[in-house]
């Protein structure tokens, strides 16, 4: 029985279009026909390249006896956590609050007006170390259903009851200071794992908005502490086993502390983050590793997740088969000795296993090893090196390789044109920045309607159905300013105002200036979701006022000033106390302290070379925050570039903050004195 999935955008969704389970995605459709059959809705909430999301469909969704028992006793909803966040949020935070725990596959049972009375996550097919069956689940929430109705109704107004009692209380609407901060970096150094980087113990996660921050505070304060925590973390992951040494690009987190095994799944949003953190972390230090890893991270992304209309897909999987038909975890990225000997020969494999750490008993599952680069005495060939990575990854290529989740999602996108445009910029490579381009013309081709409002996700050149929430808008806004910076093209700029007054207008409270996840006029959920804590991606709080920020900056516009400054107050109340999930918030704190600087480069064209120097020394300045304009003299391109003349005949630089400006320069290396934080 084909169910109704089948039109659906998700690969998620698509990926169960097909199961015994007559699934219904989330629309008020389907709590019609709950309520009509007087029925509790199953809602299972996953995504594409989610490995205990594969279990349970292959174990319980697709297995036809509990498929008619699901059919006949409940309405079954699938949600892609990745379409719909602001589904997610609201019943995870259900979850959490009620089991202390959360993850994917999520499993809520709700009433037919959408209230949750019963939760988990994945639930076996048969009982197994405490934990009951799926089918044993489903049989006791439909004997409570239908015996004990009023108690389960009781159970569901409750919780929603809780939900709406845990608003956020929100400090107050003034930005962190220096004290705030100086707590912040003295609570992440007490977390900071020393001997191996990253922060607390297994699994480990990269620290993308925390390590932005760390950089941001050295730029400005010179605390080597926050250098060294930034720059050691970052080399033990690019070494680990979690960064693709064959390919570039990085995978979800590491399994255990010391970065050696990772949960293989590779996410754009991850790699985005991180191609740009490398590329800061070589503009603070000049790291060799620095560029290696920014640039193969790029090129990863554009090689591996660029779709054919110019975006980029959303996640490679974790699984794939491993060439006997079994679909395992890893099997198209691990090694064994006897696999390095057929593609090298003997003596190559050995040269190879010592540089890649790759072991006769494995380090990963049945004798494989998962490439690393570990630190080791003696010099290597690199040439030699080259030619073998070049060999294994050819070899590598003739694998099955792991399913791509395609759909383009707005926040995502904007997060790597963000990282791509700067990558371009500071290592000359022109096409990383035409990449940018190309996925910013898609979004706004295909993701922005004639009120500039976003559509969350697309596939295959089709807009999704979904509304794109604050994350949308504010990532895709700081994507778009990092492209008007590089590119010193206003219409960047003008497009994030656009989107930037959605966020003013929509997502923002009006009496207490903090932000909603969802828009005012979006689909009404049991509770508005609100959250201002840094997850996998920063916060779309915490996004969105960096974008309004470097708005003000550019334009002088005092209202988006304001919000920004307002929303930061929560990281003002929680930056001292959780400052690892609150990385953004503090790196945008640190742009407020540093003023944040606006540079305009005047010069009669962007490819005159005096023109070209000022521009890229002001790309690679430190100073936290700070934006630039570049254009000719009087052009109306960029608001910054208003009443800038040439300074004698010459191009010339502008640095302004808080007001004050410095005298315009035309030597480079004054300039980059002035923006060395």
């Amino acid at each position: 029985m084909p169910n109704r999935l089948a039109h659906e955008t998700s690969p998620y969704l698509l990926q169960h279009a097909d199961n015994p389970v007559d699934w219904w995605p989330w629309s008020s459709e389907a709590f019609e026909e709950a309520r009509k059959r007087n029925v509790p809705v199953l809602l299972s909430v996953g995504y594409s390249s989610c490995h205990w999301c594969h279990v349970m469909a292959h174990e319980s969704f697709e297995d036809q006896e509990t498929a008619e028992y699901l059919n006949q006793h409940y309405v079954s909803v699938k949600v892609d956590r990745e379409e719909r966040p602001d589904v997610d949020a609201v019943y995870m935070e259900a979850v959490q609050a009620a089991t202390g725990q959360g993850g994917w596959p999520m499993t809520v049972f709700l009433t037919p007006d959408a209230e949750p009375f019963y939760f988990g996550t994945y639930f076996p097919p048969a009982p197994r170390q405490g934990m009951p069956s799926f089918r044993q689940v489903l049989q006791g929430v439909h004997q409570a259903w239908d015996e004990r109705r009023d108690e389960v109704t009781e159970v569901a107004e409750k919780i929603v009851r809780d939900l709406a009692g845990r608003e956020i209380s929100y400090g107050d609407a003034r930005t962190p200071g220096e004290e705030e901060l100086a707590q912040a970096l003295l609570g992440l150094t007490r977390e900071y794992d020393p001997q191996r980087g990253g922060f607390g113990g297994a699994p480990k996660f990269p620290p993308s908005m925390v390590l932005e921050f760390l950089l941001r505070h050295h730029a400005r304060t010179g605390a080597e502490g926050a250098l060294q925590m930034a720059r050691d973390t970052c080399e033990r992951m690019a070494r680990g086993g979690m960064y693709d040494q064959l390919g570039g690009g990085f995978a979800r987190y590491s399994v255990d502390r010391d970065w050696v095994v990772p949960h293989f799944e590779k996410m754009l949003y991850d790699n985005a983050l991180l191609c740009r953190v490398y590329a800061h972390l070589w503009r603070a230090t000049g790291s060799e590793l620095a560029r290696r890893v920014a640039l193969e991270t790029a090129d990863f992304m554009v090689r591996e997740l660029r779709t054919n209309e110019g975006g980029f897909a959303s996640a490679l999987d974790a699984d794939s088969d491993d060439g006997t038909g079994r679909h395992v975890e890893g099997a198209y990225y691990v090694w064994t000795p006897e696999q390095l000997r057929e593609v090298l020969g003997d003596e190559d494999a050995e040269l190879a296993a010592q540089h890649f750490g790759v072991t006769e008993e494995g380090t990963f599952e049945e004798g494989a090893s998962v490439l690393q680069l570990p630190v080791r005495d003696g010099v290597f060939d690199a040439e030699k090196i080259t030619s073998i990575s070049e060999r294994l990854l050819a070899a590598r290529a003739e694998r099955p390789a792991p399913g791509r989740d395609d759909k383009v999602v707005a926040a995502w996108n904007g997060l790597a044109i963000a990282a791509l445009a700067e990558t371009g910029a500071y290592f000359d490579r022109p096409d990383l920045v035409e990449a940018a381009v190309a996925a910013a013309d898609l979004l706004v081709r295909l993701h922005l309607d004639e009120q500039a409002r976003l559509t969350r996700t697309s596939k295959d050149g089709h807009a999704g159905a979904n509304a794109g929430v604050l994350e949308d808008y504010a990532d895709v806004a700081e994507g778009f300013l990092a492209l008007a910076s590089v590119t010193g093209e206003g219409v960047w700029l003008e497009f994030a105002g656009f989107l930037l007054d959605h966020v003013l207008v929509r997502f923002t409270d009006p009496e207490s200036g903090s932000l909603y996840d969802t828009a005012a006029d979006a689909e009404r959920l049991i509770r508005r979701p609100q959250d201002p804590t840094d997850n996998a991606a920063p916060s779309g709080w915490t996004a969105a006022a960096n974008a309004l920020l470097s708005y003000a900056a550019h334009t002088g516009s005092e209202p988006h000033r304001t919000a920004a400054e307002r929303a930061l107050g929560v990281v003002k109340a929680l930056g001292p106390r959780v400052p690892r999930f609150i990385g953004w918030g503090l790196a945008a704190a640190e742009a407020v302290l540093d003023g944040p600087r606006e540079v305009a480069v005047v010069g009669p064209a962007l490819d005159d070379e005096g023109t070209r120097a000022l521009h890229r020394t002001a790309l690679l300045g430190t100073a936290p925050g700070a934006v630039v304009a570049a254009g000719a003299p009087g052009s109306d391109e960029f608001p910054l570039l208003a009443d800038r003349p040439l300074v004698g005949g010459e191009p010339a630089a502008y640095v302004c903050r808080n007001f004050t400006c410095d005298a315009p320069t035309t030597e480079s290396d004054r300039l980059r004195t002035v923006l060395s934080g």
